[in-house]
């Protein structure tokens, strides 16, 4: 049996709902990999219901045949916006996906006036981090609601 692989050149990245029941399931797989990384309280993933406010801008990426192969968001905070669930299914990764998700998510903060892009991810998560930091993001100290947690690394690009 054959392993699904899908073609990652073709990939279409657009701003849709995230209750659609495949992108629910997308959304627990990464909640899941952070469960299984840090314990609850390193956890900040916003809730379902938070994804559909009015200052959150959701994207996918899906493959031609309509698989969804990617998430990612802004939160808009007037000034700033923080980038939350960036996830991509492991058949999809090593190919660039997450590099053009977060472009596309900094090309929707721009388009929105935004002037700073921040977030927060976990000292294990070391793809992340490498792709931040190669997108321009450097660090910096805990911001809004966060508190100083050894096991979060916070970010930031001017944009």
């Amino acid at each position: 049996m054959t392993q699904y692989r899908p073609e990652t050149a073709s990939v279409d990245i657009r701003e849709e709902d995230p209750a659609q029941p495949d992108i629910v399931a997308l959304l627990a797989q990464g909640e899941a990999n952070s469960a299984a990384l840090y314990p609850a309280e390193s956890n900040h993933h916003l809730p379902l219901e938070a994804l559909r406010r009015p200052n959150v801008r959701f994207f996918v990426a899906r493959a031609a045949d309509g698989t969804a192969l990617a998430t990612g968001a802004i939160v808009l905070h007037g000034d700033w916006a923080e980038i939350k669930r960036m996830w991509v299914i492991e058949p999809a990764r090593g190919r660039g996906l997450s590099r053009r998700v977060l472009a596309r998510l900094i090309a929707c903060a721009e388009a929105e006036h935004v002037g700073v892009l921040r977030l927060e991810t976990g000292v294990a998560s070391h793809a992340a981090l490498g792709l931040y930091a190669g997108m321009g993001f450097a660090p910096r100290g805990p911001f809004a609601d966060y508190a100083e947690d050894p096991l979060s690394v916070f970010m930031e690009k001017r944009l």
